[in-house]
């Protein structure tokens, strides 16, 4: 009798058809979980997502559920946004800092009822969320295994849930959720994702996880529908300008050496920070900065040239280092090479004479390049269909 190796790492609820679909058979570690980083191409699974619909195993998505009377005056205090409004059936995106107002995460908040929260993060907090709740009578438990996810992105995702039978899903508003029979079970759908197109999250019991894999890929079967990896969904985020730790950010808790993390202001983030509203956590220390203001500055660069600028310097008029590229790609649907970089501040203002320093490597040959950047205000992606109510039909 031989003795089976122990698995090192989880598989979601969705493994089996996920390897079905794997042909590149190119896994990476998210969080403790097998996840594909392709599938089969990364251009393919990126137009899909762009041009029909894709889907994305979330499962591996750290996940707390919150309850108790006073669970939403903890995450009232714990986030530097007001969640004063935050009703029943709405998802908001929100960050939370420590004493030194320096962000540990961001991540969104759903809303299931009165009492009831989920808090979905990049990493995981359980620890600082128990500190977080001394005086507070909530209960805080990590939800991950327990709840089976799906992104499902693109133009055609609403019609093809109408065609699984979700009727009325077109009207669902961008942070609404909603719940649908599923068989015998509950499935949630929130319009909710990562990669600022028109797009929605399902939520459902483990158990039931293949069965809806199978049922969106019937219904979804003249749509060419695509699964897709996380070098897909890197390309999609960076075009719609969303932030990642452990990318854009090094998370408070992870910070080794001094000054490496940010506060919401140097992440561009400052909207998030509601310092009109009582306490949080870091509000002290967040005054004082809007007061004497920031180190750094957050801003997302147009590079010359089509070389994506990853892990870049950025250099001024005078050749001096003034920052680092956090995240880059050349976004297909926009046809522009973009780059998140955070920048000493005063730098970083439109109009400033900014170089990206890149190398590439071409048949065993570095070449290093000097490109012009321009500092780039708004979205670069941000589609009618992403927030149109009744979603469009294509």
């Amino acid at each position: 009798m031989t003795n089976q190796i122990p698995k090192r790492l989880l598989q979601t609820p969705f493994h089996s058809r996920v390897a079905q679909a794997c042909e590149q058979n190119h896994w990476e570690d998210w969080k403790g979980y097998t996840t594909p980083a392709v599938y089969t191409n990364v251009e393919l699974e990126y137009f899909a997502m762009r041009n029909s619909a894709s889907i994305f195993d979330l499962t591996p998505m750290t996940k707390y559920r919150i309850t108790g009377v006073d669970a939403h005056a903890y995450l009232d205090r714990l986030v530097t946004r007001n969640l004063k409004n935050l009703k029943v059936d709405r998802v908001t995106y929100v960050a939370w800092c420590n004493d030194d107002g320096m962000v540990i995460d961001d991540g969104t908040i759903f809303r299931l009822g009165p009492e009831t929260f989920i808090l979905c993060s990049q990493e995981r907090h359980l620890d600082w969320l128990e500190w977080s709740a001394l005086g507070f009578n909530v209960r805080i438990e990590e939800a991950t295994e327990q709840i089976a996810a799906l992104s499902f992105q693109g133009p055609t995702s609403c019609a093809i849930l109408k065609n699984m039978g979700l009727s009325g899903i077109e009207n669902l508003k961008p942070f609404d959720l909603t719940h649908f029979r599923f068989d015998e079970s509950d499935l949630m759908v929130s319009r909710t994702g990562f990669t600022g197109d028109l797009g929605y999250e399902l939520w459902l019991d483990p158990e039931n996880a293949e069965k809806l894999w199978d049922r969106l890929m019937e219904a979804g079967q003249h749509y060419d529908v695509k699964p897709i990896g996380s070098e897909a969904l890197q390309i999609a985020r960076v075009e719609a300008g969303f932030i990642q730790a452990g990318a854009d950010f090094v998370p408070a808790e992870q910070e080794v050496r001094q000054g490496r993390c940010r506060s919401p202001y140097e992440l561009g983030l400052g909207w998030l920070v509601h310092l009109k509203k009582p306490h949080f956590n870091g509000k002290r220390a967040l005054q004082e900065e809007k007061r004497s203001g920031s180190r750094y500055r957050f801003v997302k660069l147009d590079v010359q040239g089509n070389k994506p600028a990853e892990h870049s310097f950025i250099y001024n008029r005078k050749h001096k280092a003034v920052g680092t590229v956090t995240s880059a790609a050349w976004v297909p649907t926009a046809k522009r090479n973009i780059a998140f970089a955070s920048l000493e501040m005063p730098w970083g203002e439109p109009g400033d004479d900014l170089r990206a320093e890149i190398y590439y490597l071409r048949e065993l040959k570095w070449t290093r390049v000097m490109e012009k950047c321009t500092v780039v205000q708004g979205p670069v992606f941000d589609p009618v269909r992403r927030h149109a109510t009744p979603a469009l039909n294509f």
